[in-house]
């Protein structure tokens, strides 16, 4: 009965929290080959793969993409409860494409715009979801996200560019009264999972704390019979890194 509300929350609102998704132990140990990670990969990367708030600053760091090509481990965990769930919400075969790492550094960690993840995805059919998982405890003082619930249901937004390093597309017309009438507030502790649906609407405000770090992972999953177009990926890719040079 759990799982079936699970996912009825999930299908009806277009995200869903999972409270304590791993265990204390568990989220130590993510911690632990997260910070591993970080400290022996980066330099081995693709320069568009890591991005920085302040690219000279490297307590900045806000973003890593595609972990599970550069990590035994985090291949694994991307491929095992993560894409189980996946599975149990979409209620088909899934395909692992990209884990990432979110932070938003204290004092300078961002505004997330807000935007639908599958206007970057360019899927056909547009079905996909992506997980966040929390690695810190995560409130409105330090960036927490925000869901527009049943925006999934409305169709993909117009979309713009934000200026925004990792997020250069934005819904261009957010704001309207039946968005903000629907936002709902989502606070996270470690090892609480956030699932949204691609098309829905979601954003989160800046990390105004002076000491708290908002370290979260990514996880998104492609429905078995998704598509990519090939054409519209190649134009947004090449419009995505004319807004990055000299940002990354």
């Amino acid at each position: 009965m759990k799982q079936k509300t699970t996912r009825q929350t999930y299908l009806d609102k277009g995200f869903v929290c999972l409270r304590k998704f791993l265990d204390a132990r568990e989220i130590a140990i993510c911690q632990e080959k997260i910070r591993e990670f970080i400290e022996g990969l980066i330099p081995q990367l693709p320069r568009d793969h890591v991005f920085y708030e302040d690219r000279e600053t490297l307590s900045t760091l806000k973003q890593i993409q595609q972990m599970q090509n550069h990590c035994p481990w985090c291949d694994e965990f991307m491929n095992g409860k993560p894409r189980a769930l996946a599975e149990e919400l979409m209620g088909k075969g899934v395909v692992a494409s990209n884990m990432q790492y979110f932070n938003k550094p204290p004092l300078a960690g961002r505004p997330t715009p807000p935007h639908q993840d599958g206007y970057y995805f360019k899927l056909h059919p547009p079905e996909a979801l992506t997980m966040w998982l929390a690695l810190d405890e995560v409130n409105e003082e330090n960036g927490c996200i925000r869901y527009v619930s049943g925006s999934h249901r409305d169709g993909l937004r117009p979309h713009g560019p934000t200026g925004t390093l990792g997020f250069s597309q934005g819904v261009t017309d957010f704001g309207r009264p039946e968005d903000l009438s629907r936002e709902e507030v989502v606070h996270a502790a470690p090892g609480d999972l956030l699932v949204h649906d691609s098309m829905t609407i979601h954003r989160a405000e800046g990390n105004t704390s002076a000491s708290r770090n908002r370290r979260a992972l990514g996880f998104i999953f492609y429905s078995e019979d998704a598509q990519e177009d090939e054409r519209e990926k190649e134009d947004y890719r090449r419009e995505a890194q004319r807004q990055q040079e000299g940002k990354i």
